[in-house]
């Protein structure tokens, strides 16, 4: 089966056509109000699993945030809507996202007056959770996020 994830106009279009003929289109608004910061939603296809992450600043603390959700169906349906970063002192953008088979890895940046820093969650359950936020610092290490040390999620 042949998968495309399209946007279009703030909703996200996945289009499956089979190898014999038969097309199906299916349209899913994943992010009801997508904010017109968040330029991109990059999928990850693996089998019948579909991840999609992307960032957004419409969310109650004002600052961007990135969101996931995935599809266990082939895109039939999602689940409910992560927010991977949750941060309160900087702007998360920029989001990639990679997948083999049930590991999720979902990376980005995280922007405040004084630094952009790279950071990364991994899932080994088909986004079902996530690990720690990973600060990858400049010099190789990886530490947790500082919002993660003083925020619940």
């Amino acid at each position: 089966m042949n998968k495309k994830l399209f946007i279009v106009k703030g909703t996200i279009l996945f289009f499956a056509m089979t190898l014999l003929g038969t097309t199906m289109i299916a349209v899913m608004n994943l992010e009801e109000a997508f904010a017109p910061t968040s330029f991109r939603a990059p999928p990850a296809i693996t089998g019948d699993n579909i991840y999609v992450a992307w960032w957004t600043n419409n969310t109650a603390n004002g600052n961007e945030e990135v969101n996931f959700r995935a599809s266990n169906d082939g895109g039939q349906t999602f689940g409910d809507k992560i927010n991977l970063s949750n941060t309160t002192n900087s702007d998360s953008s920029n989001v990639e996202i990679e997948s083999d088979a049930d590991s999720i890895v979902v990376s980005w940046w995280e922007t405040n007056q004084t630094s952009t820093t790279p950071v990364m969650r991994v899932s080994n359950d088909n986004g079902a959770t996530f690990g720690s936020v990973l600060r990858l610092a400049p010099n190789g290490t990886i530490g947790v996020s500082e919002d993660e040390e003083t925020e619940e999620e």
